[in-house]
């Protein structure tokens, strides 16, 4: 999927969970840029296009380890020990952005090494991803006005 339908989900998720947070600035922040990470081992990807990801686009392949929920589960257990409070948002940012993915005609790994491949129908960039973001995009809208109503 594009980054931009990745942001428009994980907006959502953050409309729908941003109540219930103590440190609402690092729980968004900390979600956006996690939504970006499972794309830095693609070179045309927003981060993989740095230069300092490119070194690491010679080790690993697009939608290997770093699409699978292994390595999120790996990643998201180093941080609920040494730095908690950025831990249930990054597993958030990041797990929405494989399970978005996972619905994509390419679909992911979801458990790698196991090479059982995780798809469905959407296409990347087709009528069919068009459909997904402008869905999210109304229900972001509808969430957002909905937390306004909701605050009087």
């Amino acid at each position: 999927m594009l980054i931009r339908t990745h942001i428009a989900i994980t907006i959502c998720a953050i409309l729908i969970f941003i109540s219930s947070v103590e440190h609402k600035l690092i729980f968004v922040l900390v979600m956006l840029i996690a939504t970006f990470i499972p794309d830095v081992d693609s070179k045309f990807s927003t981060l993989g296009k740095k230069k300092t990801f490119r070194v690491l686009q010679f080790f690993i392949k697009h939608r290997g380890i770093m699409h699978s929920f292994t390595f999120l589960l790996l990643i998201s257990f180093f941080l609920v020990l040494f730095f908690p409070v950025i831990a249930l948002p990054f597993f958030l940012g990041y797990g929405l952005h494989l399970f978005a993915d996972s619905f994509t005609v390419r679909g992911i790994k979801s458990f790698y090494p196991y090479k059982k491949i995780s798809s469905w129908k959407i296409k990347t960039n087709k009528k069919s991803e068009a459909i997904v973001f402008v869905l999210f995009i109304l229900i972001d809208v509808g969430l957002f006005i909905w937390k306004i109503f909701s605050m009087f």
